[in-house]
This record gives C-alpha cells, sequence and structure tokens, in this order.
C-alpha cells in the first residue's frame, strides 16, 4: 500500500501485544520489527502475531531504532523505564506512541518534553480511555452544553487487582509511580477533558487494604495502594471525585463516569456502554438512555475498542503530518495529578498542583 506505515514495538508484553494484536486490523499498518530484552516476552509477541507480519526481532530497541525498518514505535515498556527508552527515541525521526503513564515522574515528563522540543516526528501519549465509545459520547455532551459548564465530575473504578507483569516490576511504587500515576492518570485526564479547566489542589486518601499483602518478592512486601478516594478541585470552582478500589470483581460496572452541572447530567458506564443524559427542566422521566458503539471498531482488545480507535488517529496524522491528538503535556499533567494524589495520602494534607509541577527536571 502506497500509505503503508512501518511499526515498531519497543516492549513485548502484555500492552506491547495488545497494540500488536490492533495494528492486526489498522489499514495500511505493518509490523516490521519488535524489540524486549526478556526472551520469553519475545516469544510471546511471535506466537500472538500467529505469521501476520514477517518482522524483525530484537533485543535491544536501539538496534531496532537504527535498523532503518521502521517509520513509528509504540513504547510500551515498563514505566519506570520510559525516560530512557524515550532518551533513545525522540533523537530519530521516528513517530512514537508512548504508553501511560508518560513517565513516573513530573522530572522526567519534563525531561522529555525537553528532548521533544522542535522536533516533527509525532510524541502521541497513550491516554487512550477518552477513546472509550461511551466516554466519547459523555465528552460530546459536555462539549455540546446539553448539561451546562460541569460543577461535579465523579468516576468510579471498582475492578480486580493488578495482574502479574514481567519481574513483577508493577508490584511496587518505585517502579510504577504508584497506583493512582500507573492506573489512574486515565482518569485524571478524562476529569481535565470534561472541565476543561486547570486542576489547582488534590487532597486524598487511600491505603493498601487488601491486595498482594501475602506477596513477597526477594522479602519485599508490595507497596502499592488498592483503594482510595481523590478529590480535585479546579480553578473556576469545579470539582472532580475519584473512587478506587482493586478488590471489586463483582461489581455490574468497572467504571462509571458522572458530570453534573446547573442543566443537568450525563453519566456513562463500562463494560455495558451506556449512556444517559437527564435534564433538570424534565426530570426523571424525560431522562434519556442509549448503548453506544463506534461501527469503526473493528477490534475490541482490552479496552472497548478505545485502543483501536486511538491508533486509527494516530496512523492518520502520521499520514496527514498532523499533530499528536494527546500531547506530551496532557500526558505530563495527568501524571502530575497522580503524583499530588499519592503525596496526599503520603504525608496527609492537600496538595497543590502549583508544588507539584514546579518541581525541576533532572
Amino acid at each position: 500500500m502506497a500509505d503503508e506505515v512501518r511499526y515498531g514495538i519497543i516492549g513485548t508484553g502484555m500492552m506491547g501485544v495488545e497494540h500488536l494484536w490492533n495494528l492486526h486490523h489498522v489499514p495500511g499498518a505493518r509490523v516490521t520489527a519488535i524489540a524486549d530484552p526478556n526472551g520469553p516476552s519475545r516469544e510471546f509477541a511471535v506466537a500472538a502475531d500467529e505469521g501476520r507480519n514477517d518482522f524483525e526481532v530484537f533485543t535491544d530497541h536501539r538496534d531496532l531504532l537504527a535498523s532503518g525498518l521502521v517509520d513509528a514505535v509504540v513504547v510500551a515498556t515498563p514505566n519506570m523505564t520510559h525516560r530512557q527508552v524515550l532518551d533513545d527515541v525522540l533523537p530519530t525521526p521516528l513517530h512514537v506512541l508512548v504508553e501511560k503513564p508518560l513517565c513516573t515522574t513530573v522530572a522526567d515528563c519534563d525531561a522529555v518534553l525537553a528532548a521533544a522540543r522542535g522536533r516533527e516526528g509525532i510524541v502521541w501519549v497513550g491516554l487512550e480511555y477518552r477513546y472509550m465509545p461511551p466516554v466519547a459520547r459523555l465528552l460530546d455532551v459536555v462539549r455540546a452544553g446539553t448539561v451546562g459548564r460541569p460543577t461535579m465530575v465523579a468516576i468510579r473504578e471498582h475492578r480486580f487487582p493488578f495482574l502479574a507483569k514481567v519481574g513483577d516490576w508493577n508490584r511496587f511504587n518505585r517502579n510504577t509511580g504508584g497506583t493512582l500515576v500507573e492506573k489512574c492518570c486515565h482518569f485524571f485526564d478524562l476529569m481535565n477533558q470534561v472541565v476543561d479547566d486547570a486542576p489547582v489542589r488534590v487532597l486524598a486518601s487511600g491505603a493498601q487494604d487488601v491486595n498482594h499483602l501475602d506477596e513477597a518478592y526477594d522479602g519485599e512486601v508490595p507497596d502499592i495502594l488498592d483503594n482510595a478516594f481523590v478529590i480535585v478541585d479546579y480553578a473556576d470552582g469545579a470539582r472532580a471525585l475519584l473512587d478506587l478500589c482493586m478488590f471489586a470483581e463483582a461489581s455490574e460496572h468497572q467504571e462509571e463516569l458522572s458530570v453534573v452541572g446547573p442543566l443537568g447530567k450525563v453519566e456513562a458506564f463500562l463494560p455495558s456502554s451506556t449512556v444517559r443524559v437527564g435534564l433538570r427542566a424534565t426530570g426523571r422521566p424525560g431522562i434519556a438512555t442509549e448503548e453506544v458503539h463506534d461501527p469503526r471498531v473493528a477490534y475490541e482488545g482490552f479496552h472497548h475498542g478505545s485502543s483501536y480507535l486511538e491508533h486509527l488517529d494516530f496512523i492518520d496524522a502520521i499520514r496527514r503530518g498532523g499533530t499528536a491528538g494527546v500531547g506530551l503535556a496532557e500526558g505530563r499533567l495527568s501524571v502530575a495529578m497522580g503524583v499530588a494524589a499519592q503525596r496526599s495520602i503520603a504525608e496527609g494534607r492537600a496538595v497543590t498542583m502549583a508544588e507539584v509541577l514546579g518541581e525541576t527536571a533532572s
């Protein structure tokens, strides 16, 4: 195909292979190289590809970058390696989609932003939750002014514990940035999309009460939070709440989003893909409910088709010479909000975004 885009996947664990499977279904996308230092992860990707792509296999991502085999790369390595890998990717002309979180610290995010300044290749952050069809519909309703300017935003995720990863890297805050960075940067990004204003203060309460307490790695017990409430105050007075529980497998809905304004309320539910809109003028009898699906989704994957839709936009931007739909500044802010929430819990106080965003890069 004249418009074919050659992809390299750096990091071929669970998320790397999820991207591989998505790219199987993206018209004009071809995976031509993969890289991972872990042998079983490389074997996992080769088996998962089922012979659809004739790709080169590298143990070192730097060899992939120097190979001349790819036009774009997907970085799906463990969180704490994103800064190091991007330090190698950004001097190249390649387009890049880096999985969330952008980095585990604001300082590392700042270093990445500085390194990316002035480069022509796209740098896209994988905050794909905004692409989930019911979430996208909720955002459309809010932006249309249907419920008025958002006053209260509530996001609930009640789900299963963290899955096992290579070397169990995701069991420790030092590797992930903490649960509220690792998992919840998606939700902070959604809050920002809904409110469209600057977050100014974060107050959180959380703990590790149930999960992974009977595990030990080299004698060390995991320290990742498994439940939390997080309140975010915005400059113009709106506020948002995150309700997270990582031991709630018995929930009908894993995610529930609610936005209330002076005119009404809009809600989205997953996995049912249901959206409800109600207006104060018509009350409960006027509530409209619909299931929302996007006919473009050719692969549902782990995230209700959102990663696929994100890839469609990414490859379209590559072909058009466009810009990132989810940029580095947005990735940095979502990390900073998670950092503020983790700090609020650790120090038992409200944390301002100014103090977190003011930290300098190293």
